[in-house]
């Protein structure tokens, strides 16, 4: 026996939920999606529901090496077979990509399936609902492909520290690094001690002059004071003496001094150079005739000794500028990054974003217990030494975490999407990195959201009028509100069958009229129908007396699923009037009494009136919330991430549902107003000139539709009818006729009247799409809709048939599918 699909009432409710939730039967074909659902797998609920579930999402032809399909079927099956929910590893499923046919978006996903038992154990729906952690995945896959490019740049930055401290150690250039004002050797290399005399250890690390006490009174101190002014000094064939290996020496050198500049804090020291020239000079001085040859030589390896000093330091900026770039995308990123390292998860860096979180503290240099000790209180830290001693990489999904702001204000509360992620160095887990994003603005709005929905719920719970809502071909009672409870105080009827829970009504007209109203989809209305009845489980039966309305509920896809009741008991208003009836002094004293219950039923009605306008009215405060969050989070979105594929037709078909959701809202208040007009005030109109002003507001959609309009109205008599009211009427049959036009011809539209015993009929012809016979009766049902194509709410037929039955007059139609519609407004002569 197939399984009978869910409350559709509760559909709306599923379809709402937070969270991507799909509803499956025991066969696995799906009955329900929610939206965040759609918006994650980017297809249409049209396109799934009543899709076996691996006929709407098939095999991925992009990854026919990923096995998601037959891994979704494995966990299926074993939930059907254990009755237990299951929690599905990580899948790799990407989905199509609804703007670029043929193309797919690359997605990662974490199901779990549930399954929903009846009474006796069995299965009756299957719950996935999917975690999309596509974002965590690329941001895990970015963060390796950084963490191996840093690995990488920093081998590399070693390598070029070694190569560039070789290159030094064997150059044939004496160099040498002075620093601070006291001029320290701070580092030589081999050719510089041999030119000094001295061992390279007895002079690092003191101030050049009081090391070298011999090169004090050479000038040398004045050179020095130069260079720390920007300039660069070279000294060619200079002639210095100085004592090397306890003897007293004297050569001749070519020796660059050269500042150097240290970010920020300027010049912070020399740079020496120096190449002996000593047998160069003594031989120009022998050989005068040898002096060019020496000096181009002694030019050419000064130039090879400054070139290879800007080799030097451009391979040191080339370092820095790495090192930059890798931190720049970290700073810029809207997501908050932290790096900790080892047990005690000391902070080594933080990004902006996640400074910002906790301003005024210093959180560098610091273990995460010493800086955020809320973190320890909140449980995080526990986490973080799990993931650094298992080096199991952690999750987080909307986590709740309390900001305790250092200068005494309120504690903030947050909720965060995170990952923490063991790195390692050498093999080993060196510490925990912490990749995470603010999703406190979803979350808010999800629970406002939800706060709306028990409101509105609320306000139909607290309905004066009894309602009552039969589900299924058993009519079991779904939902009774306490107005109708109130009737039968002494009953258990929620979740019974109409015949279970009252079965003193089986084989009455009662049964029989919900029968006939669930089979044939037509509205029945009751008034003081007689009832035999008991207000109490085994009770006496009483008879009751009910004014009532049964009117189907209908599913999605337009089928009738139950019937709605809406009820009021009148036994006292009966039974006064048959006392009154049966005469004399006992009737008249009876009058009085069934005037005050009559006034009670006028207070009833007017009370159910203003409930369907206080609904429709309360409805706007949580639609208009809805629209202010959606704009909020339009604004409050980056550019770029507003103007994604994925996000920007999402928020346009949200702010499009909300648009259609207002105009229904307006629809049901004009039904109220109308559902009083009961005689609405009417005079004698032309009734060709209303339709040429209809005509004159549709020029342009029948311009557009290329559409043919001929009227017909000459010599007929005036229609008392409300001139409102009247053009309402002319411009929803011609705006109908033009929008439900047939795609393979051009439209034409014949409108003529005449006349008939007491009326004026108005005929409206079109060459449309038409309707089937079966479909007629429904046709000026609220809410109705055979041709979901054109935007509409359903609500216009019904509204023009009350305002013609509220005038005297009568609506019909003639029509056949795929030939056309054929409308006949019959209205009143007005009264002489």
């Amino acid at each position: 026996m197939p399984l009978a699909p869910p409350p559709p009432d509760l559909l709306p409710v599923f379809n709402a939920l937070p969270g991507a939730t799909l509803l499956l039967s025991p066969e696995w074909v799906i009955v329900g999606a929610s939206n965040d659902y759609l918006a994650a797998t980017l297809t249409a609920r049209d396109a799934i529901v009543g899709q076996y579930i691996f006929d709407a999402f098939p095999d991925n032809p992009q990854t026919p090496e990923v096995n998601a399909v037959a891994n979704v079927r494995a966990s299926l099956t074993q939930v059907m077979a254990t009755r237990q929910p299951h929690d599905m590893a990580p899948q790799h499923y990407d989905v199509p990509d609804r703007t670029k046919p043929g193309r797919f978006v690359e997605r990662y996903w974490k199901p779990r399936h549930t399954p929903v038992l009846d009474a006796a154990g069995q299965v009756l729906f299957i719950i996935q609902s999917v975690q999309d952690i596509t974002a965590s995945r690329l941001a895990e896959r970015q963060l390796r492909e950084a963490q191996v490019a840093e690995q990488a740049a920093r081998a590399d930055a070693e390598h070029q520290r070694t190569e560039l401290g070789r290159i030094f150690q064997e150059a044939p250039v004496a160099m040498g690094l002075l620093r601070g004002p006291d001029f320290v050797v701070e580092w030589a290399n081999p050719r510089m001690g041999q030119i000094w005399g001295r061992p390279l250890a007895q002079v690092q690390g003191r101030p050049h002059f009081e090391a070298l006490p011999d090169l004090a009174s050479q000038g040398f101190e004045q050179v020095f004071a130069d260079v720390l002014t920007g300039t660069t000094r070279t000294l060619e064939e200079q002639l210095v003496r100085i004592e090397q290996d306890q003897q007293p020496y004297q050569g001749y050198f070519n020796i660059t001094y050269q500042p150097v500049y240290d970010g920020p804090e300027g010049i912070t020291g020399i740079l020496a150079c120096a190449v002996e020239v000593t047998e160069q000079v003594l031989a120009r001085q022998e050989l005068q005739q040898l002096n060019q040859e020496l000096e181009t030589r002694v030019q050419a390896r000064t130039q090879e000794a400054l070139a290879l000093q800007a080799d030097v330091m451009a391979t040191a900026r080339q370092q820095a500028d790495q090192r930059a770039r890798l931190y720049e995308v970290f700073e810029q990123t809207p997501a908050l990054i932290a790096l900790l390292r080892a047990p005690g998860h000391r902070y080594e860096y933080v990004n902006p974003a996640y400074q910002r979180l906790m301003p005024g503290r210093q959180l560098v240099g610091f273990n995460i217990a010493e800086a955020v000790p809320e973190a320890q209180t909140q449980g995080f830290v526990d986490v973080l030494d799990r993931v650094y001693r298992t080096g199991e990489t952690h999750f987080g999904a909307e986590v709740p975490y309390t900001v305790v702001p250092t200068d005494g204000a309120l504690p903030d509360l947050h909720y965060f999407s995170f990952t923490y992620q063991a790195y390692r160095e050498d093999g080993q887990i060196a510490g925990v990195t912490i990749f995470a994003f603010d999703v406190t603005g979803q979350v808010l709005a999800r629970q406002e959201r939800e706060a709306e929905r028990q409101q509105l719920h609320k306000l139909f719970m607290e309905a004066p009028a009894p309602i009552v809502i039969l589900d299924g071909p058993h009519l079991v009672f779904q939902l009774i509100n306490p107005a109708y409870q109130r009737i039968f105080p002494g009953r258990t009827l929620l979740g019974k069958p109409v015949l279970d829970a009252l079965p003193e009504i089986a084989g009455t007209a009662i049964h029989q009229c919900l029968r006939s109203v669930f089979d044939t989809g037509e509205t029945f209305v009751a008034q003081e129908l007689p009832l035999m009845l008991a207000r109490y489980d085994d009770g006496p039966l009483e008879e009751m007396f009910f004014t009532f309305i049964y009117q189907v509920r209908r599913n999605a896809h337009g089928e009738v699923d139950g019937v709605l009741v809406f009820a009021h008991e009148v036994t006292d208003q009966v039974q006064a009037r048959r006392v009154v009836e049966e005469g004399g002094q006992q009737a008249r004293a009876l009058a009085e009494q069934l005037a005050e219950a009559n006034q009670q039923l006028v207070r009833t009605n007017v009370d159910l009136d203003n409930f369907i306008y206080t609904a429709s009215h309360d409805l706007k405060a949580p639609i208009s919330n809805i629209e202010g969050l959606l704009s909020l989070l339009r604004e409050e979105l980056p550019s770029d991430v507003a103007e994604q594929e994925a996000i920007a037709p999402a928020l346009a078909h949200m702010f499009d549902s909300v648009e259609r959701f207002k105009r229904t809202i307006d629809h049901l208040t004009e039904v109220s107003k109308l559902q009083k007009e009961h005689a609405p005030a009417s005079t004698a109109l032309d009734l060709a000139a209303i339709v040429e002003d209809v005509r004159l507001d549709l020029a342009p959609l029948l311009r557009e539709t290329n559409a043919e309009l001929r009227v017909q109205l000459a010599g007929l008599p005036p229609v008392g009818f409300s001139e409102k009211n009247l053009r309402s009427v002319v411009y929803n049959l011609l705006s109908n006729a033009l929008k439900y036009r047939h795609p393979d011809r051009r439209p034409r539209v014949d409108v003529r009247a005449h006349r008939h015993t007491g009326f004026t009929v108005l005929e409206v012809h079109d060459n449309g799409l038409g309707l089937a016979a079966h479909q007629i009766p429904k046709l000026f049902t609220m809410f109705q809709r055979f041709h979901d194509h054109v935007e509409g709410t359903g609500i216009g037929l019904y509204m023009i048939k009350r305002m013609v039955e509220n005038a005297g007059g009568r609506l019909e139609v003639h029509s056949q599918l795929g030939i056309g519609s054929t409308f006949f407004v019959h209205f009143p002569h007005p009264a002489a």
